[in-house]
């Protein structure tokens, strides 16, 4: 997992905030309104004191019962009248809300798989589904009641304080006593929670990803008897998380504490000065019930400072999380460009400059050239940069209709290597080309259109088994590519499931064994007929019997095809025309099969077995 825990020491909240404007932005209008709708009812409840007032000092000291019931009425239908437009708030705040919470989980979604490998690699699947679940519900809440309850209660409060103070000056500079104190609260509290809300939503991410990881190796856990081991560190995280927690309860608590005490303080002073004044005839019983009914109608707006300051922190710290994410440049900006080349001038030309139709090369449109690696090296992103490369140097040509089985130890790149023909990964320097072009230069849509793979490590979806096979295909591939393509992975078993094809294999395709997911992923990477085929060691899980029948059916495929191969058994080598021996990070030696058993001592020993040692 990487180590994405930003600073918040200096951050600003308003400033993170901001950049969810334009998510907010289609829906500005309703927000707006309601903001102002809630604005209104707010100031309605402060006409209250001021009816009371009318009542004290009117009817009730004139003992009018008719103008009390009267006032009563007033009261009533003030209070409707706030309630309702509470209401209306509501209904215009819900739906917009809803929708911009969809629409930025679905920007992250795409986001995520415009994303580079090597971007997922360092990433912890649980980090990333905690920002688009739990962040942006966190937004959500935000949008919808603390951004509207700051302005509103702020509005509020300067109303009612105003109110106050034209009631009577001296008791209303006694409320506002507390406001310096209550302010430097505020901002301590702010700093401190932010730091502590950010700790927390990490901790949810590495919660999340135990979780995960507990379900989906739930085989493993249970067949090693180690769901103690799991259940501790699951314990362990969970009351890290519990203690985080806390810490959070504790600051919110303490800013409680001096909201609401001050405050209370301050209104007592007021009623024990008013009573004296009103004692003395200074001051008129209506004018203290209406001071103090406007005092208690500004406890709310005061008393949730706090957890409206706290929420809008959680949702700074969401932000910031989200956009850790957003931020990250997708695989199409972080493509080099293709490498200048001298032309027949003088003058350096590039390789390609997009789409080249199939059968024809960048230099000529007249032929095909086939898959080239041209001086290619490559070293991890984030491996250090004085560490040698992975590979060095390499160059090949596999050419057109050629099928290359690509061999070396265990650890010696070959994975790497085939991982970098359709952009999973970017080369540190060099270039590779289809047909003469730099693929570089190619759009990713049109490069991945070429180039089906196959991986050692079969992934299957939760769907069917005819759309696990068929996202290998164009769309409109019919049931006749399906069949095909199972009958070459000798994957028919896929008809004789409950629902044939239809059939649903469950997460991860762990509903089947082992052979049978890599021969659908097999026949997903042959369904779409591709142009250049590059298979990842893809027959390691088949029984001999059932390999030798793949073998048959793919050799008429890769008769049509230019294919790279990654293979660790003879029979598997025997498939290709040509072998290139993958070793120290350079292709040793290419040649036939025979040629290399003859010619070359270490695939002589590769081939007999006997090479066991991990070299990566």
């Amino acid at each position: 997992m990487p180590t994405t825990r930003a600073t918040t020491e200096h951050r600003s909240a308003v400033r993170t905030l901001l950049r969810l404007w334009p998510y907010v932005r289609p829906v500005r209008a309703r927000l707006f309104t309601a903001a102002f709708v809630a604005v209104v009812a707010s100031c309605t409840g402060l006409v209250i004191p001021l009816v009371l007032k009318w009542m004290v000092d009117g009817p009730v000291a004139d003992r009018d019962p008719a103008g009390v019931w009267r006032g009563a009425l007033y009261l009533l239908l003030l209070g409707i009248a706030e309630a309702v437009l509470f209401g209306i708030r509501r209904w215009l705040v819900a739906r917009p809300l809803s929708h911009v919470e969809a629409e930025m989980r679905a920007g992250l979604y795409r986001h995520l798989q415009r994303l580079p490998v090597a971007f997922h690699d360092r990433w912890a699947s649980g980090q990333l589904l905690s920002r688009g679940t739990t962040d942006l519900m966190l937004l959500r809440m935000f949008l919808a009641f603390p951004l509207t309850f700051l302005l509103v209660n702020g509005v509020t409060i300067l109303v009612g304080v105003v109110i106050m103070l034209l009631q009577d000056w001296v008791l209303g500079l006694v409320i506002l006593g507390p406001a310096i104190p209550v302010m430097w609260t505020c901002v301590v509290f702010e700093r401190r929670y932010a730091e502590v809300a950010r700790r927390a939503q990490d901790q949810v991410g590495d919660l999340t990803t135990v979780v995960e990881e507990s379900v989906l190796g739930i085989r493993i856990i249970k067949g090693f008897g180690r769901h103690r081991s799991q259940a501790r560190a699951f314990h362990r995280l969970s009351g890290t998380l519990r203690g985080t927690e806390l810490r959070k309860a504790r600051l919110l608590a303490a800013i409680w504490g001096v909201i609401v005490t001050l405050p209370e303080v301050a209104i007592g002073a007021a009623l024990v000065l008013g009573a004296v004044q009103v004692a003395d005839g200074a001051l008129s019983a209506g004018t203290l019930v209406a001071f103090l009914s406007t005092a208690l109608a500004l406890r709310w707006p005061v008393d949730s400072i706090g957890f409206l300051l706290a929420m809008s922190q959680e949702a700074a710290t969401a932000t910031e999380r989200y956009f850790e994410v957003m931020d990250e440049q997708p695989e199409d900006v972080v493509g080099r460009e293709p490498a200048a080349r001298p032309g027949a001038d003088g003058v350096p030309h590039f390789s390609g400059t997009g789409a080249v139709p199939r059968g024809t090369t960048a230099r000529g449109l007249s032929g095909s050239d086939g898959l080239r690696f041209e001086n290619v090296s490559f070293r991890y992103p984030d491996a250090p940069p004085d560490s040698p490369p992975l590979l060095t140097h390499i160059d090949l040509h596999i050419r057109p209709g050629e099928s290359m089985a690509l061999v070396g130890a265990t650890g010696s790149g070959k994975t790497t290597l085939t991982a970098l023909v359709p952009r999973l990964h970017e080369v540190t320097s060099g270039r590779i080309t289809l047909n003469g072009t730099d693929i570089t230069a190619m759009p990713r849509a049109e490069l991945r259109a070429k180039v089906a793979v196959a991986f050692e490590e079969p992934t299957l979806f939760s769907t069917s088994v005819g759309e696990n096979v068929l996202m290998g295909a164009a769309d409109g591939a019919e049931k006749a590519d399906l069949d095909r393509a199972l009958a070459v992975a000798q994957a028919e078993f896929a008809h004789a499931l409950p629902q044939g094809t239809d059939t649903r294999v469950g997460e991860q395709g762990l509903s089947l064994s082992g052979g049978q997911r890599q021969r659908l992923a097999l026949a997903r990477a042959v369904v779409g007929r591709p142009e250049f085929l590059v298979l990842d060691d893809p027959l390691s899980a088949l029984d001999v019997h059932t390999e030798a029948a793949v073998e048959a059916a793919l050799r008429q495929v890769l008769a049509d095809t230019t294919a790279l191969i990654v293979a660790h058994r003879p029979s598997t080598v025997l498939l290709a025309d040509r072998v290139a021996l993958l070793s120290g990070g350079r292709i040793a030696a290419v040649g036939t099969h025979h040629e290399l058993l003859r010619g070359s001592a270490e695939y002589a020993h590769l081939m007999s077995g006997e090479q066991q040692e991990d070299s990566r």
